[in-house]
């Protein structure tokens, strides 16, 4: 396999751009070698500069649900981007997906929509301040929300696997109101709330953590939190920036409710952007309804609620039925189990873990709770693992601390392949 190109572009990049890439994970520095440059996709399969083809198990880290360049997006996009691609006003696209999001999870009532997941939960830590009149928020281990620089401590993903459990640029007051606990540790959150509850303002975690891979709240964890936070006065912020309507129709909250849960605030990205910059704050209006122009919480930005991205993300929710989340569903626990197994025929430990279609790898033999266990795993051996399959046209996330996603334009032959390249790669990585 050729990559004579993606080395050029790469020695290009880095010449104008901080380690060539524009986010961290990218730069491939878990795994080593260059990073493929990508030029085209089509349903379940991307191209690089070189005219490599891949299955795509990245899926630009969620968006791509329904597959890349999906024609009835493709045509929503271009019907709108004709008018005119921002306006810098209110238009009728943010309107109808605001709609569609609160029809799609019941507790919800006003959106607030962003150009990032770092917008939106950097404005739903400050909508919680404002509402509680308190300063503290209290975080988890591994769970990544975004680099601003409150919650850019003991982060996720890109930090994890840059080696980097804080950030130089964040200052001490900036953290200091900020208290990390390890995540599905119910016995430590309960003796914070104990000394500390009238202080917290909220509590925020990912619906299901997979910033540090894959790792599912235990039974009840998530119950937990909105317990204490609300016999507190405290608010409950449910990070759905990777799973709201990936996982289903209304995210993870709508999946698990029957546990007798509600968040105050959720934050939501990727999917409702359709493979656009776009996010989301959410909640009650009570609790929304305190940002400008209604209230004094400040929040603004000129791309917000973008013409372009919000039709592109009704075009992606509209395509996201019952019958898409089943086979999302099928896929990856094919994926998973046919991964899973070849990795247990070439004797190689690891932890198969998932939470709806999302799933992940963790190279140790112990089922993984937690940050500390998840940074214990064997990253070499996956980097020999992901290279492998790389080479066989199969791309991966490049870091053993990321989710993996699967997409409705999978089809039965993509699965063959992963998995016949996956008995391979597990012998590869084994032979180490």
């Amino acid at each position: 396999m050729s990559t004579e190109k993606s080395l050029e572009w790469h020695e290009r990049a880095k010449r104008v751009i901080p380690g060539g890439v524009s986010s961290p994970v990218r730069a491939f520095s878990a795994v080593g070698g260059t990073p493929r440059y990508m030029v085209k996709g089509a349903g379940s399969h991307v191209w690089d500069v070189d005219g490599n083809q891949y299955i795509d198990l990245v899926g630009s880290w969620g968006p791509m649900i329904v597959g890349h360049a999906h024609p009835e997006v493709i045509k929503a996009v271009l019907e709108t981007s004709r008018d005119s691609s921002s306006f810098g006003a209110p238009s009728p696209h943010e309107v109808e997906l605001a709609e569609e999001i609160c029809n799609r999870i019941s507790v919800i009532e006003k959106v607030r929509f962003v150009s990032s997941g770092t917008e939106a939960v950097m404005t739903a830590v400050r909508l919680s301040r404002a509402s509680t009149s308190r300063d503290l928020i209290v975080k988890f281990i591994g769970c990544y929300h975004g680099h601003s620089d409150a919650l850019l401590v003991q982060a996720g993903s890109g930090v994890i696997t840059l080696g980097l459990p804080n950030s130089p640029g964040v200052t001490q007051g900036q953290t200091q109101d900020t208290i990390t606990l390890q995540y599905n540790d119910a016995e430590g959150l309960k003796s914070l709330f104990a000394e500390r509850g009238s202080d917290i303002a909220a509590v925020i975690t990912e619906a299901t953590p997979a910033n540090m891979g894959v790792v599912p709240p235990l039974p009840g964890f998530n119950k937990l939190i909105a317990d204490l936070c609300h016999s507190n006065g405290a608010l409950m912020i449910l990070d759905e920036v990777m799973t709201g309507f990936r996982i289903s129709r209304g995210g993870w909250w709508e999946s698990t409710e029957p546990e007798g849960w509600v968040p105050d605030i959720f934050t939501f990205g990727k999917v409702i952007g359709g493979g656009y910059p776009l996010a989301a704050l959410a909640g009650k209006a009570n609790i929304m309804d305190l940002l400008a122009p209604l209230g004094s919480v400040y929040q603004a930005g000129t791309l917000s609620g973008n013409p372009v991205a919000t039709t592109a993300g009704l075009a992606t929710l509209n395509l996201c039925d019952d019958a898409l989340y089943a086979k999302l569903d099928q896929r990856a626990n094919e994926v998973g189990k046919g991964i899973s197994g070849a990795l247990t025929e070439s004797g190689i430990e690891h932890s198969y873990q998932s939470a709806g279609n999302l799933f992940s790898f963790f190279f140790t033999p112990h089922f993984v709770n937690n940050y500390e266990e998840a940074k214990g795993q064997d990253s070499k051996k996956f980097a020999k693992f992901f290279h492998s399959m790389l080479n066989q046209g199969v791309s991966l996330p490049p870091s053993a601390f990321e989710a993996w996603f699967v997409n409705g334009a999978m089809s039965d032959l993509d699965i063959e392949k992963i998995i016949s390249a996956a008995v391979i790669s597990a012998k590869v990585a084994a032979s180490s």
